[in-house]
């Protein structure tokens, strides 16, 4: 019980929410950091979406143990590890689970668990390159390579307001729970807590979507007052505002090392 009683603690949404700050605004430095956007868009194309058509395993292991070490150099979040790890872990879980008890061979697993392992190597490859770019880097690379203003405005301003908008379910949250009563048993592993605390985080959903339906409002209208429209289809505006973006030697290194690094892996298997 103190097991799980500490996990609980770890797992509190304080402890999401400065993560999320970590994730969002917490930067270190590192080197994928520097690099310009189109190139970890570019990047992410190639070993986001290559190695769900490859089916040698001994190149997916390859790539796995390539992006572990590009998620250790970005410096990644731990709770986003842990929900990675989780995710697969349980993946995992149930194919066993059908493979074992429901008439399967253990063997019939190894495709599934071939299918696990590409899709670790696509999260993790969206991992590294999601968490490398703040949300005005991410905003200007889709502004660079042609996504409309509206769109990229939009996908860096949902980025940086998610902190915001968990701050405000934790108030909401903590609300419920001063105008609620909790169970005076706990129950077998706290399953009777861990039931009512389920109920008050599903609750508190619905006042958090009027929120965000005023908070869109109200940006939508400061944003046409100010004349948004014409600054982000206005090419001189877009000129000004990207000018700070350049291919540099350690954009061209990064690629071109992480490329024939796969052509090595397709070519020894």
């Amino acid at each position: 019980m103190d097991m799980v009683k500490t996990l609980t603690d770890k797992l509190s949404i304080e402890q999401v929410k400065i993560e999320i700050l970590n994730t969002a605004y917490g930067y270190h430095q590192t080197f994928l950091q520097r690099l310009d956007p189109r190139t970890l868009f570019l990047w992410y194309l190639v070993f986001g979406v290559v190695p769900f058509f490859i089916h040698q395993t001994s190149v997916l292991i390859g790539l796995a143990l390539f992006l572990i070490v590009l998620t250790a150099m970005a410096k990644v979040s731990p709770l986003i590890i842990f929900i990675l790890t989780l995710g697969l872990l349980t993946q995992g879980g149930s194919y066993l689970i059908v493979g074992l008890f429901f008439g399967g061979e253990v063997t019939a697993m190894l495709p599934l668990l071939k299918l696990t392992l590409k899709l670790s190597v696509i999260s993790m490859a969206s991992i590294v390159v999601f968490c490398s770019m703040s949300p005005e880097k991410l905003s200007d690379g889709l502004l660079k390579i042609g996504v409309p203003g509206q769109v990229s405005f939009s996908i860096g301003y949902a980025y940086r307001m998610l902190p915001t908008l968990v701050e405000e379910y934790h108030h909401i949250f903590l609300s419920y729970r001063l105008r609620g009563k909790a169970p005076v048993k706990k129950g077998l592993f706290y399953s009777r807590q861990l039931f009512y605390y389920i109920k008050l985080l599903i609750k508190s959903f619905y006042p958090l979507m009027l929120s965000v339906a005023k908070r869109s409002r109200t940006m939508v209208e400061a944003l046409e007052s100010k004349g948004s429209l014409y600054g982000f289809n206005h090419p001189k505006v877009k000129q000004l505002k990207l000018q700070h973006l350049k291919i540099k030697r350690r954009d061209v290194l990064f690629f071109g090392l992480s490329i024939s690094y796969f052509i090595i892996l397709i070519g020894i298997s």
